[in-house]
């Protein structure tokens, strides 16, 4: 793809800047009514952003913070979360998001009733879901026997954009198509292939336009490049951490395989000397097996 004047949308401070800024309310809008296909009457008209700390006394800590955090005129709350790298139970610490802002809503001597429910949406950067095909996947609570969906009040939105396989502006199909392709593939944009995109998604437009970098201050780039440092160097720490796993896991493999043969080759009287030359067992380590 062609050099890109846009910047990526899934850095931290891109994505907050597109969706958690008030100038640009207008583009969380209508992006939630895209990826939750909301039409007609259900259409989210207008939204208050909400703190995205659910824990002060834990604010230091990530999984304490949410991204976007925001409530509707309806008083639904809504969570959008952007998750470049893949960490052990992502979808529980999705629940957990969602448990608190419902919990946050009770405050002594309410009613329960008044409750409102929690949209929780996550733009993943890995495959959350390796048994599923679809790159968007919707959950909500339902009836094992009639599947009636009686408990409304949580539903959960995982987009995987590994598993978006279109690479060409002009293989869009629909709204959601171009939002996935914008995620993936805005930072290698060009001009040219920017009017083919948007077409008559004028909004679209106007989330490529957030991102242009011409549009952002030496301060803010700044800000940008810090949030982009983190995150490789956050990555590639878990890459080494892989590597050095991996190394330790093939080490332990092996020094276990050599110690069943030896003990294989002990229980049918082969000499310790032997032993040793085969396995690269130590003899001190072939007589602790013999006690």
């Amino acid at each position: 793809m062609a050099l890109s004047k846009f910047l990526d949308p899934k850095n931290d401070v891109a994505f907050r800047r597109i969706f958690g800024s008030v100038n640009n309310k207008d583009i969380l809008i209508h992006f939630l009514n895209d990826i939750l296909d909301l039409t007609d009457v259900d259409q989210i008209k207008d939204v208050s952003f909400l703190s995205p700390i659910q824990d002060p006394e834990i604010i230091s800590q990530k999984q304490s913070i949410v991204d976007i955090l925001c409530t509707d005129s309806n008083g639904i709350q809504m969570i959008l979360e952007m998750q470049i790298a893949k960490t052990t139970g992502f979808e529980k610490r999705a629940q957990y998001y969602a448990a608190k802002a419902y919990s946050s809503q009770a405050h002594k001597g309410d009613q329960y009733h008044n409750l409102k429910g929690v949209i929780f949406i996550a733009i993943a950067d890995f495959i959350l879901f390796p048994e599923k095909l679809a790159y968007k996947s919707d959950h909500v609570t339902l009836d094992k026997i009639t599947y009636q969906h009686d408990l409304k009040d949580f539903s959960f939105t995982f987009i995987e954009l590994p598993k978006f396989n279109k690479t060409k502006e002009d293989q869009l199909e629909n709204i959601v198509e171009k939002w996935i392709y914008f995620f993936k593939y805005a930072d290698a944009t060009s001009e040219k292939d920017l009017k083919k995109i948007i077409g008559s998604d004028v909004i679209i437009g106007r989330a490529y336009d957030v991102v242009n970098e011409y549009n952002w201050t030496p301060e803010e780039r700044l800000a940008y490049d810090q949030a982009t440092k983190c995150t490789d160097d956050y990555l590639s720490s878990l890459e080494e951490k892989f590597d050095v796993g991996k190394k330790e896991g093939i080490q332990i493999g092996s020094l276990q395989g050599k110690i069943e043969v030896a003990k294989t080759m002990l229980a049918n009287n082969v000499d310790v000397n032997t032993i040793v030359k085969f396995t690269g067992l130590s003899l001190d380590e072939i007589k602790k097996l013999q006690e």
